[in-house]
């Protein structure tokens, strides 16, 4: 008999969070790097005037670069907070100054900070734990982003380590495929590779 997919998932991250944490910091460090070169170069990203991009924690890519280059290049840039138990919405931020430690020590926008709307994102960076080249994504199972994601109309993007790729995650009825998928190797469309 298969186990429950939520079963599978939670095995699945179990593993992943263990081989994360096993990488090498300066293996972490260039595909930051080479991460951030693939973003920085796509077309999507330059013609975008409304960025939605996570702040990376320690664990995760190191998204500080991207938000500098945003800011640089004048564009509207959007960062979520968690509101509620699996809720999160985007706030504007001008600057670093504008973000603060929120829940679970992520750095999210302070109070005052203005609302965007997910129909006004042109583009979203989104986080995993690990995802597939079809564009299946694992996140870390509080389910902010499967909701939120629903609600914008603007391309979307995952941002993986090949290291935590997968070759299928699980998926479950309220999971979403993502377009595209930012690796080391560049930006990999989802629909060539399903």
């Amino acid at each position: 008999m298969n186990r429950p997919l939520d079963l599978q998932k939670k095995e699945l991250r179990k593993i992943l969070k263990e081989k994360r944490n096993a990488l090498d910091p300066d293996t972490c460090r260039s595909s930051d790097t080479a991460i951030f070169k693939a973003i920085t170069s796509w077309d999507v990203y330059q013609k975008a005037e409304t960025v939605f991009c996570f702040v990376g924690t320690e664990d995760e890519i190191n998204t500080r670069p991207v938000l500098e280059d945003l800011l640089k290049r004048g564009k509207q840039v959007g960062v979520p907070k968690c509101i509620s138990k699996g809720i999160m919405e985007v706030y504007k931020i001008r600057s670093f100054d504008d973000l603060e430690p929120g829940k679970y020590g992520i750095l999210e926008p302070k109070e005052g900070c203005e609302k965007i709307s997910p129909k006004a994102i042109h583009l979203a960076l989104i986080p995993c734990l690990s995802c597939s080249m079809k564009g299946e994504r694992l996140g870390y199972g509080g389910g902010y982003y499967d909701r939120y994601l629903q609600q914008i109309t603007g391309t979307q993007a995952v941002l993986c380590r090949t290291a935590l790729m997968c070759d299928e995650i699980p998926m479950e009825a309220h999971d979403r495929t993502i377009d595209f998928v930012i690796c080391e190797a560049g930006v990999l469309n989802t629909k060539n590779n399903a």
